[in-house]
């Protein structure tokens, strides 16, 4: 008999939550099979069998915390001569809360209960009608979530300005290019691969947004490793593009298309996610006109693009009609001043006005 151990999880990470059996006991597997799912604080890690061969004991149940190393099944080589334990008392009992028992209440004292019950106040800020909710434990990915937004609006100084861009030049920059650019690079050209390389060339102008506070120190960074927001179906993730300034549109489109995927089924690494120097997140895929984005730690900005809307704007004294994007820098104020943030949005929106391929 053989036992079934939580894998190392990555960097730091030493514990998670048993999310999901893959198999049942007494089901067979092959050498490369996903026995079970982990999910940390960061992605949800995959265990695959090392080996062929069957699970006989499942130990530790879905939903509850295991920690690196620790034993959570047992399985049998297939190979080997051993026999699986049919024995249905051994098997894993799920165990359920134990309803508490009323003493037993004589005739007046039932009525009294009832009188108290009929006459009390109710509580209108507690629903009593709990067959109407659902109640789950909240993710490992959602608790870092909440834990790390949190932790950004107490130590931070955050702030955020607002700007406006043309989209109509990129519009037509993208309808133009689209079928030569996908026959070449098979990939469609979006816009942000546009805003991500705007984004570079003005961050090598700006350092300060591009850095970082480490104490009583600043750090910059002379790369550029772009932090993309994904909302996948397990929460909000920002994987890393590395070192943009070296890519060229098709590249970031294709490692944006990449990270997606991996984020919607579960395979990202840790190596996807560490690190980043600034980061980006498009609320306008939602549907959304104006947002103060929060800065991922321990970035010192983070860009907020959204909807494209056809609006009304004076152009040399008069009105047209121009696709428009409300753009949002949110900023830490201890290191970022409003002069350098202001101008950040104001140069991002003259390059993207003035859009190239690359």
């Amino acid at each position: 008999m053989s036992d079934i151990t939580v894998p190392e999880l990555g960097e730091s990470i030493i514990e998670g939550t048993l999310t999901s059996w893959l198999l049942s006991e007494g089901s067979s597997f092959k050498a490369g099979d996903n026995l079970a799912e982990i999910e940390t604080e960061k992605i949800t890690i995959e265990i695959p069998a090392q080996s062929a061969g069957k699970i006989t004991k499942i130990l530790v149940s879905e939903g509850s915390n295991v920690k690196v190393g620790e034993v959570i099944g047992e399985f049998a080589d297939l190979d080997s001569n051993i026999s699986i334990d049919t024995n249905p008392d051994k098997k894993q009992i799920k165990s359920t809360p134990i309803e508490k028992s009323a003493p037993n209440e004589t005739m007046q004292e039932a009525e009294t209960t009832n009188l108290i019950q009929k006459t009390s106040i109710p509580n209108f800020d507690k629903n009593e009608d709990k067959e109407s909710e659902k109640e789950v434990p909240m993710s490992k990915l959602r608790q870092t979530i909440a834990r790390r937004l949190k932790e950004a609006q107490n130590t931070a100084a955050i702030l955020t300005t607002f700007n406006e861009v043309d989209m109509s030049s990129i519009m037509t920059l993208r309808k133009k290019s689209q079928t030569s650019f996908q026959k070449k690079h098979g990939v469609k050209l979006g816009i942000m691969s546009f805003f991500i390389k705007a984004c570079v060339e003005v961050l090598k102008e700006i350092p300060e947004i591009n850095s970082e506070i480490y104490e009583d120190k600043i750090i910059y960074k002379n790369y550029f490793d772009v932090g993309v927001a994904i909302g996948s179906e397990k929460g909000l993730v920002v994987p890393i593009i590395r070192n943009v300034e070296k890519l060229s549109n098709a590249e970031v489109e294709k490692s944006i298309i990449d990270l997606a995927d991996k984020a919607n089924s579960n395979k990202l690494a840790m190596s996807d996610l560490s690190g980043g120097t600034f980061s980006i997140t498009n609320g306008g895929i939602y549907g959304s006109m104006m947002s103060t984005p929060i800065i991922n730690p321990p970035q010192s900005a983070i860009l907020g693009m959204h909807s494209i809307i056809d609006r009304p704007i004076a152009i040399k004294n008069k009105v047209v009609i121009k696709p428009m994007m409300y753009t949002a820098l949110s900023y830490d104020h201890r290191l970022i001043d409003g002069k350098q943030a202001v101008t950040f949005l104001v140069r991002l929106k003259e390059i993207l006005e003035n859009p190239k391929i690359d």
